[in-house]
């Protein structure tokens, strides 16, 4: 009887070690991240004042979110400690090393993702538009959006994980810009109809992937 009660309580033991083992594991994946806003310098020429690197980031961050594999820092709190660290517009891309440690310290985290939106384009008949209006229709246009991302320890500067994500859609119509990119935010619904809205959500989507598929990477 002895025996038998050990051998159960043994048993009880050792399924109270792995799922301890398995919660340890799970919150070890749980890296706490924040998104910067993503470069898009070369795209300046045409797309006006709308700064469509805070839209790109805004939806990584939504996709990161729903995946559940990182925590993600909130926006405005990033926003306001990149603020206070003097972060210029060009820090997206190359940032320095020490801001980068004071934001990690301020946030507690160890990896900020930054990003650059190296195509972001609506093409109709082999022609590439490049108007301030962007809704074109028709059943050969076609919508591209390529991105690229780094993951960026706080501590050393080092890139410690790069991804890719692209995206495409045939879907004709538009958002109207022909006032310079104002009046039309990439989470609105008319943005969301539009091709290059179509697009955008799928390269983010890629993106996350992408970075998911590399945290067991990280420390």
């Amino acid at each position: 009887m002895k025996g038998k009660l050990f051998a159960s309580l043994a048993a009880v033991v050792a399924c109270l070690g792995l799922a301890a083992d398995a919660s340890a594991q799970a919150k070890k994946t749980k890296i706490k991240v924040a998104v910067m806003d993503f470069e898009f310098g070369t795209l300046d020429n045409w797309w006006g004042q709308y700064d469509i690197g805070k839209g790109m980031a805004d939806q990584v961050v939504d996709e990161l979110v729903n995946d559940a594999t990182f925590r993600v820092i909130e926006r405005k709190r990033l926003d306001t400690v990149l603020a206070e660290q003097d972060f210029s517009r060009s820090d997206r891309a190359s940032p320095d090393a020490a801001k980068l440690s004071k934001v990690g310290k301020v946030l507690g985290i160890k990896y900020i993702i930054t990003g650059s939106i190296t195509k972001f384009s609506t093409e109709a008949r082999g022609g590439a538009v490049r108007i301030k209006g962007i809704g074109l229709g028709g059943k050969k246009t076609k919508s591209e959006v390529h991105l690229t991302a780094r993951m960026v320890d706080t501590t050393t500067a080092e890139i410690v994980a790069s991804a890719k994500g692209q995206g495409s859609s045939s879907k004709g119509g538009g958002a109207d810009f022909s006032k310079g990119g104002f009046g039309v935010g990439t989470d609105s619904d008319e943005w969301r109809a539009s091709g290059l809205g179509d697009a955008q959500a799928a390269a983010c989507a890629a993106l996350v992937k992408a970075l998911v598929a590399k945290a067991d990477t990280l420390e």
